[in-house]
């Protein structure tokens, strides 16, 4: 494996670990909260960083790197409402983004198409994970502070809804 394609796909490593942690944290306080649907869906979420995590190291080690497995930050325990906590995860993903894109640019330089082609499944995954982000921001917005039961209620069928078929992307 081409040394600079593995230092990058090491730091994401540590990314995707820390993902699956902020959003265990925020499931937690969502479920403290009394939020039990928004919880589920954060817990889902964080199940699928892990799994996201655990595709780049099997990746690296197959094709003779080494996945190392680093410490990560503490992610915030506590927010102020659950908008603020979607709008933390819009920013986060969008952040994942441009981490994967800048796997894709060192890829590309090193010339390195395997990797590539191993990466656009990340690719498409970031556009429905910022757009599962924005359309749950954008339904906070319509329903306002007093719905919130509504929404906590239907959270995890939005989820069901945007899945492809075929079960978790």
């Amino acid at each position: 494996m081409i040394k600079s394609v593995e230092k990058i796909l090491n730091v994401q490593i540590e990314k995707e670990s820390y993902s699956s942690h902020l959003y265990l944290s925020m499931a937690s306080w969502a479920e403290a909260s009394g939020y039990e649907g928004i919880a589920q869906w954060l817990y889902v979420q964080a199940d699928e960083e892990r799994l996201h995590m655990l595709k780049f190291i099997h990746y690296v080690n197959e094709r003779g790197g080494n996945a190392v497995i680093s410490a990560i930050k503490v992610p915030p325990a506590k927010f102020k409402d659950v908008m603020e906590v979607f709008l933390q995860v819009l920013k986060h993903e969008e952040f994942v983004t441009a981490s994967i894109n800048e796997i894709v640019s060192v890829c590309n330089k090193e010339k390195d198409f395997t990797t590539l082609n191993f990466v656009q499944w990340f690719v498409a995954e970031q556009i429905q994970e910022e757009k599962s982000a924005r359309a749950i921001i954008d339904k906070l917005k319509l329903l306002g502070k007093q719905n919130l039961y509504l929404l906590d209620k239907d959270i995890m069928a939005m989820r069901a809804a945007a899945e492809p078929a075929g079960g978790v992307a």
